[in-house]
C-alpha cells in the first residue's frame, strides 16, 4: 500500500525580502504577506514602499513645525491665543480635540482609531475635506492620507460645447455608484453656479473645484484682479465646496523653463495664469494673495489641493526642471497654509514614465513634508488614446504604492472629449483596481480580506457568492451566463474534465474548496438577466438580441434541467463522460445562429 506523500524537505535556494504587514486580518492562504515596509503609524512612513537606491528620504518635518505665529509651546503641547475658536480639522487636531468627523473616518477605516486620525491630521499627513456648510447638508466625512486606504477622485463638469446640469448630476450619482471617494466639478460651460450648487446638494462625497474657471466667466484672464479672486473663493466656499485647486505655484521665473517643452503647459489653470503673468509682467497673483486666500479657506474649512500648473503633458516633459521647480514652491505654500491653520494636499503629475514614478512620489513626500499627494494617473505611455484609463491606472498603482494618497481617475475619453456616463464607470473601475492593488501591496490591515473571501468562494465553485463579493456583480454574472447560465462545478472556460478548481476540491488532502461557509448543495439555473446584465451583453455584441432574450431558457433546455432541479451537467448527477457530452452539446447550441 502506497504511503501518503511527505512534505518536501527544506532546500531553499532563495531568500524572501523583509516582510511588512499582512493585508489579511485572518492571514488566509500561504503567502508570507506584504513586501512593503512595516507600517510606522505616527511617523513619516505610515504605509510605504522600500526605497530604491537614490530615492529622496522622507522629510523630518510635519505641520507641527509650521505653527501660527501667535501660538506658543507649553511643555509638550501647543497653546492657542486666548479666545481662539478652532474652525478647521487641523486646528481641532492641534488642540487634541477629536471631532465627530475624525470619529466617522475611524468608523469607515477600522485599522485607524479616532486618536490616530487626530494625530495624522495634526501632523499634516491626513486631511478631512469637510466644508462646514457641506457638513450641514449631508456630507459623509472621509479622509485622504497615506495612513488610510487609497482614495479615488472622479472628475466631471459641463463644457461650453457639451453636457448640462442634469447630466452632470446623473454622472455624480454614477460616480457614487462606482465608489468614487470624492468628485471634482470642472465645469467650464453652461450655468457654472447652478451646476456646482446642484452637485453639492446631491453629494454625500466631498466636492472639489478649480475656482479660476469661474473667475474668468464674463472677463478676459488679463482682467482678473485680487477682488475677483477673493470674491469667487468666498462665494464657492459659502456654497459648500470642500476643496479648492489653486495654481499658486506657477511663478514668472518658471516660464522660461517651459519654452522647449514638447507640449507646453497642459494645465488649464497653469496656462491661464502664465498668460496673466506675461501680460502684466507681474508675479502670479495667486501666489501673492496666498495668505488672504488662506483666510477664506480657513473660514469655512476648505481644504487646499494645491495645483500643479506645470505638470507634464507627455512623457517627453516628465520630471523636468519646470515641474520640479514648481514642486519646490508647492512645498513652501504647504508650509504657509499650515501656518494659517489650513488643511493641505498637493497635486501631482499626469504623464510620467514608469521608471520615474517612485522618484516623483518620494520627492513630493520630502519637499511637502508628508502632505497627502493627489495625482492624476500618471499615464505611462502616450500612444493609446481611447484607452488612457488603462495606461494611467498602471501608473496610478505604482504612484499609490510609492506614496500617493489619492488618485484622480482618467476615463477612456481623456484627451478626446467630455466623459459620458459609461466613461465615468470605466474610469472609476480602473482606478478602484489601482487603489485596491496598492493597498494590498502596502499591507494595510484588512485590505485583502474581501479578496480572500472571493478566493474561497471561487475554490468552492460557489458562483452566487463569487459574484456577490465581486466589485461589479452584474458584469461578472452577465459574462458567466453568456456561455453557461447554470451555476455548476465548472465554467465554460475549461469545461468539466479540465476544471483544475474542481479537481483540487476533490483531492481530499487539500483544504481548497472545503470551507463550510461556502458549501452549496446542487447546481441550479441562474435567474433571468437583470436589465443591467442584459445591457452589458447587448453592448458586448457577442450574442444576437434573440439569444440574449432566450438566454436562461436556452441553456436550461440544453442541460436538461427544469427550474428548481439539479442540472444534469453537475458532476454528482452524471458521469464525467455524460457531463462532458452535455456541455459540448450546449456549447454547440450556443454557437448556432438564431432562427430567421
Amino acid at each position: 500500500m502506497a504511503s501518503d506523500p511527505q512534505p518536501m524537505k527544506s532546500d531553499r535556494r532563495y531568500q524572501l525580502p523583509p516582510v511588512g504587514g499582512n493585508p489579511s486580518t485572518r492571514r488566509e492562504g500561504t503567502t508570507p504577506g506584504s513586501f512593503a515596509n512595516k507600517s510606522q503609524i505616527g511617523g513619516p512612513l505610515t504605509f510605504s514602499s522600500p526605497d530604491t537606491p537614490g530615492m529622496p528620504a522622507a522629510s523630518d518635518k510635519t505641520a507641527w513645525d509650521f505653527m501660527p505665529a501667535d501660538w506658543r509651546r507649553v511643555g509638550e503641547h501647543w497653546a492657542a491665543p486666548e479666545g481662539f475658536v478652532p474652525v478647521t480639522q487641523l486646528e481641532h487636531a492641534r488642540l487634541g480635540i477629536v471631532t465627530p468627523q475624525m470619529r466617522r473616518v475611524a468608523e469607515r477605516e477600522p485599522h485607524l482609531s479616532p486618536e490616530v486620525v487626530c494625530d495624522e491630521v495634526a501632523a499634516g499627513r491626513m486631511v478631512i475635506p469637510a466644508n462646514i456648510n457641506h457638513l450641514a447638508c449631508g456630507l459623509d466625512a472621509m479622509c485622504i492620507g497615506r495612513a488610510s486606504l487609497t482614495k479615488v477622485n472622479a472628475n466631471m463638469g459641463a463644457s461650453p460645447v457639451s453636457s448640462g446640469t442634469e447630466e452632470e448630476v446623473e454622472k455624480l450619482r454614477w460616480a457614487q455608484r462606482w465608489q468614487a471617494d470624492t468628485v471634482m466639478d470642472l465645469s467650464t460651460g453652461g450655468d457654472l453656479d447652478a451646476t456646482r450648487r446642484a452637485i453639492i446638494g446631491h453629494s454625500s462625497l466631498p466636492i472639489g473645484t478649480v475656482p479660476i474657471y469661474s473667475m474668468i466667466i464674463g472677463r478676459k484672464i488679463e482682467d482678473l484682479d485680487a477682488a475677483a479672486v477673493l470674491e469667487t473663493l468666498d462665494h464657492q466656499a459659502r456654497q459648500g465646496v470642500d476643496y479648492f485647486t489653486i495654481h499658486a505655484g506657477v511663478l514668472r521665473a518658471h516660464l522660461p523653463l517651459v519654452r522647449k517643452r514638447a507640449i507646453g503647459i497642459v494645465s488649464r489653470g497653469g496656462s491661464l495664469l502664465a498668460k496673466w503673468m506675461l501680460h502684466h509682467k507681474r508675479e502670479n497673483l495667486m501666489y501673492e494673495l496666498w495668505d488672504e486666500i488662506c483666510a477664506v479657506t480657513r473660514r469655512y474649512d476648505v481644504t487646499f489641493s494645491i495645483g500643479d500648473g506645470l505638470r507634464p503633458g507627455g512623457l517627453a516633459d516628465a520630471t523636468d526642471a519646470a515641474q520640479l521647480a514648481e514642486l519646490q514652491v508647492l512645498g513652501e505654500l504647504t508650509e504657509r497654509a499650515w501656518a494659517n491653520g489650513c488643511q493641505v494636499m498637493v497635486e501631482g503629475p499626469g504623464h510620467v514614465p514608469f521608471d520615474q514614478i517612485e522618484y516623483n512620489m518620494k520627492l513630493q513626500r520630502r519637499l511637502c513634508h508628508g502632505a497627502p499627494f493627489y495625482v492624476l494617473g500618471p499615464l505611462v505611455t502616450d500612444i493609446f488614446p481611447g484607452y488612457d484609463h488603462i495606461t494611467s491606472c498602471i501608473g496610478a498603482t505604482a504612484a499609490a504604492y510609492h506614496g500617493a494618497s489619492m488618485l484622480c481617475y482618467v476615463t477612456p475619453k481623456e484627451h478626446l472629449g467630455l466623459p459620458k456616463r459609461d466613461d465615468v464607470k470605466q474610469g472609476c473601475v480602473a482606478y478602484k483596481i489601482a487603489a485596491h492593488a496598492a493597498d494590498v501591496a502596502l499591507g494595510i490591515p484588512g485590505a485583502r480580506d474581501r479578496d480572500d473571501e472571493l478566493t474561497k468562494a471561487r475554490a468552492a465553485l460557489n458562483w452566487e457568492k463569487h459574484f456577490e463579493l465581486s466589485f461589479d456583480p452584474d458584469t461578472a454574472r452577465a459574462f458567466h451566463d453568456e456561455d453557461l447560465d447554470v451555476d455548476t462545478d465548472f465554467c465554460a472556460m475549461c469545461g468539466h474534465d479540465w476544471c483544475s478548481v474542481r479537481i483540487s476540491k476533490e483531492i481530499v488532502e487539500f483544504v481548497s474548496g472545503k470551507d463550510e461557509a461556502y458549501a452549496w448543495d446542487s447546481a441550479k439555473v441562474s435567474a433571468a438577466l437583470t436589465p443591467e446584465q442584459r445591457q452589458i451583453l447587448e453592448k458586448r455584441g457577442v450574442l444576437a438580441a434573440s439569444e440574449i432574450h432566450k438566454l436562461a431558457r436556452k441553456t436550461r433546455s440544453a442541460m436538461k434541467i427544469d427550474a428548481g432541479s439539479k442540472a444534469a451537467c453537475h458532476s454528482d448527477a452524471s458521469s464525467a463522460p455524460e457531463a462532458n457530452l452535455l456541455q459540448i452539446e450546449a456549447m454547440k447550441g450556443d454557437a448556432q445562429p438564431p432562427p430567421a
